[in-house]
């Protein structure tokens, strides 16, 4: 077994093999990271991930193109399928019929893809920062997708995710920068979301009529001093999802799960507990 904590075990899926953490008992949630360069499913979600599974099976892939999940030299991308289709395999792997998922930014937009797509594999949402409505590329993002390894850059990426810049410490931003010198790793990260940006940002967007078929019990939360994706995009997927709540946190940025640990939590964990109820 690896003693990098970033590697779970591999699974295969849609021809190549997923990094996957597994962990606790009871009714599934998948945690979907974003989209950053370094980013894995265990950075994004490491804080969560030992509290969540005392009460509840926990999964936390990374998706393809990120983190430590294979990809092969000829893989083409298929926006938003390659990840439906990936996320989906891994529920069969693991025997897991239905799962709630907590998507954060792009694993937001992963999110409601499912839900639309697959909703009898799907329980509640909680999308925080999500893509997955039309918005433009900002330059925050343009940055963050742009990225080339260096820690300067890397510390000016991190900047951007949070309101809170205490936490934007030189082990997280070497540790991030880190990730990204791996073999393969800016490689992939470059192929997701080759320039132009915006064709990316158009695709991952579900159509209205998409957002208004999902039924899911659905809870946003949204930094109200979020620069990576607007709060106007939170209120119009509110708008439009049957049955959604959105909640806002003041003095945070696009990083709820890591500016506000704790009430994310509960946040989570309340929204979740309704099920059993």
């Amino acid at each position: 077994m690896s003693d990098n904590p970033e590697i779970g075990h591999m699974l295969p899926t849609c021809g190549y093999q997923t990094n996957c953490h597994d962990l606790g008992q009871g009714d599934a949630v998948m945690l979907l990271h974003g989209s950053g360069a370094g980013v894995s499913g265990w950075a994004n979600w490491r804080g969560l991930m030992p509290v969540l599974s005392e009460r509840y099976r926990v999964v936390v892939p990374d998706l393809v193109g990120f983190g430590y999940t294979e990809i092969p030299d000829d893989y083409q991308f298929r926006f938003m399928d390659s990840w439906i289709d990936q996320m989906l395999a891994v529920l069969d792997q693991l025997g897991i019929e239905k799962a709630h998922i907590v998507g954060n930014s792009f694993g937001g937009a992963v999110a409601l893809w499912m839900a639309w797509r697959a909703p009898k594999r799907t329980g509640r949402l909680v999308l925080m920062g999500p893509g997955g409505v039309p918005i433009y590329v900002g330059p925050e993002l343009a940055a963050l997708w742009g990225y080339k390894p260096s820690l300067e850059n890397m510390r000016n990426a991190m900047s951007v995710m949070a309101y809170n810049q205490s936490l934007i410490t030189d082990e997280l931003v070497d540790m991030r920068y880190r990730a990204t010198l791996r073999p393969g790793a800016q490689e992939a990260f470059e192929r997701v979301f080759p320039p132009p940006y915006q064709r990316w940002l158009d695709a991952e967007a579900l159509p209205i009529h998409g957002l208004q078929a999902i039924k899911n019990e659905v809870l946003i939360i949204h930094g109200r001093d979020d620069r990576v994706v607007p709060m106007e995009a939170s209120l119009m997927m509110h708008r439009n999802l049957e049955n959604s709540q959105l909640h806002t946190i003041a003095k945070c940025g696009h990083w709820t799960m890591m500016e506000h640990p704790n009430r994310f939590r509960q946040l989570v964990e309340n929204f979740l507990d309704e099920a059993r109820a």
